[in-house]
């Protein structure tokens, strides 16, 4: 019997692999890194920027911070098939980084707890549903209440977007599900009693001298020169006093366009929910208003509906008619809803600066992206080599705020 001799080193169950390429090798370590880094910004956290001032002086403009997404549990992706690492909009093209091919429905892995009374929270801009294609970061519903739509739809290309494809915007959770939020002369209450005043949030005062400029020690932020003895200056709450004491100061006052019971005269200065004729609300003096919770059921009027139609159209997927004094849902008379969802009030800490809740209404809970966690970096107008804010550098957001 014969018998075939192995030969040296060619058993294919030993036989050395092929060495892979330098280029495959990178390739595979890319691909690694972008399937790692996707899951970790989906499901555990997610690096973002303070852009404007509208939470000032707890957050900067050039602040960097992390946002944790396990804070509230991970919010599934709703638009899954979309470009990695990029949230709407393509770089150098300026395209779409998604297509709305698949949609999935709004699903939550729970978390280490839920959005709390006064926590920075990211969310979805609730009105960043249509979006000017030239001004993506202008707020459609406020330039047509003010230019009228079809000025606006007749100048601008406009586009749609998805929930999780939404602005991402930070606020602070001024009311949960079931809160009563009143403002009295800029005051917040929270069920009828002072929410937490924090040190730092800012409001715009009216300082008046004595002809002459206040000259203070500390370096405080004057907005502008109204004439030769009055002054507009952006105080955090802790700077007041010190103003209050400076030299040349007579006064100090808050800034208060308009008092209890009234309605700005312009359309863009319009609060929620835009009927001066039912709510005779404005930025400082408004409510009281209570925060819709899912499963609580309101009567619906044509003197509330103002209140609930984006709720009842646009986040739960309702259609909505108003005939002869009538409300008709899904094309049935209705004089009362339950909400499917529950919803948030977002408010800057830069109170006179700052585009919130006031203006565009809730927050549905679909929106929410995540709490903020801390900066890891800070830096001020001189840029990052020059001007770096070490003091801040991997500071929790409840040290900041204090």
């Amino acid at each position: 019997m014969a018998f075939l001799k192995k030969n040296s080193g060619e058993n294919n169950s030993t036989k050395e692999k092929k060495k892979k390429s330098v280029g495959r090798e990178w390739l595979d370590a890319a691909l690694f890194a972008i399937v790692a880094a996707t899951l970790i910004r989906t499901f555990f956290f997610e690096a973002y920027t303070i852009p404007t001032g509208s939470m000032e002086g707890t957050m900067l403009i050039n602040d960097y911070l992390f946002v944790s997404k396990l804070a509230y549990g991970p919010r599934v992706p709703m638009t899954p098939l979309a470009v990695p690492l990029v949230h709407n909009t393509m770089p150098i093209t300026n395209g779409k980084s998604y297509t709305e091919a698949v949609k999935w429905g709004y699903h939550r892995i729970p978390g280490f707890g839920h959005v709390e009374r006064n926590d920075v929270v990211v969310f979805n801009f609730p009105a960043g549903d249509t979006v000017i294609v030239e001004e993506p970061t202008a707020d459609y519903y406020s330039l047509c209440r003010a230019y009228g739509r079809n000025r606006v739809t007749d100048r601008y290309q406009l586009i749609t977007r998805p929930v999780d494809k939404k602005e991402n915007y930070i606020k602070r959770c001024i009311g949960v599900p079931g809160d009563v939020v009143e403002i009295k002369s800029a005051r917040v209450y929270i069920n009828g009693a002072p929410n937490v005043l924090f040190p730092h949030s800012k409001l715009n005062y009216i300082v008046k001298t004595n002809g002459r400029t206040p000259i203070v020690e500390e370096n405080l932020e004057m907005a502008e020169m109204v004439n030769s003895s009055l002054y507009r200056y952006n105080l955090a709450n802790d700077q007041v006093d010190v103003l209050k004491k400076a030299t040349n100061v007579l006064s100090v006052e808050l800034d208060e366009k308009n008092g209890p019971g009234t309605s700005p005269t312009e359309p863009g200065e319009w609060v929620f929910p835009q009927d001066t004729a039912n709510f005779k609300w404005n930025r400082d003096n408004f409510g009281p208003l209570t925060v819709p919770k899912q499963g609580v059921t309101v009567a619906l009027t044509p003197q509330n509906i103002a209140l609930y139609r984006r709720i009842i159209a646009n986040y739960e997927g309702n259609t909505l008619d108003e005939q002869n004094g009538k409300i008709l849902i899904n094309g049935k008379e209705a004089t009362s809803y339950t909400f499917k969802m529950d919803y948030y009030w977002m408010m800057g800490d830069n109170r006179h600066n700052s585009l919130d809740s006031r203006y565009w209404g809730f927050v549905p809970v679909d929106h929410i992206v995540g709490k903020a966690w801390f900066v890891w970096l800070s830096y001020g107008e001189g840029g990052l080599l020059k001007d770096m804010r070490w003091s801040r550098l991997f500071r929790g957001i409840h040290s900041l705020e204090k």
